[in-house]
């Protein structure tokens, strides 16, 4: 008698081979957009807080910050969207002299 043999797949283990999160985009993919880490999160962390604005904006009625500009699932974080909006190059870098002193 023979039995069926099973292949344990990502599925079966209940795991994703591709993990999301910080690692999706991946930091170097990343870092194409910006000069230092420090000046990516400073980007990616006001492009977040803009994005939950504009969700609570929209809630009230209010419109006053630009949207995602990628599609997005219901429950995914403004900063996951923010670090896929500035890897796929919507979103250009610019610091001021604000953004500069905040590390000090």
């Amino acid at each position: 008698m023979a039995e069926d043999t099973e292949v344990k797949t990502s599925e079966t283990f209940g795991t994703d081979p591709t993990p999301d999160g910080l690692a999706n985009p991946p930091i170097d993919d990343l870092m194409e957009h910006a000069d230092s880490k420090y000046a990516l999160a400073i980007f990616a962390a006001k492009r977040a807080r803009q994005i939950n604005s504009y969700f609570t904006q929209l809630n009230e009625g209010l419109l006053q910050n630009v949207g995602p500009l990628v599609e997005y699932q219901n429950q995914e974080k403004p900063l996951s969207i923010a670090f896929r909006e500035i890897n796929e190059g919507l979103l250009e870098e610019t610091l001021g002299e604000d953004d500069l002193s905040e590390g000090n």
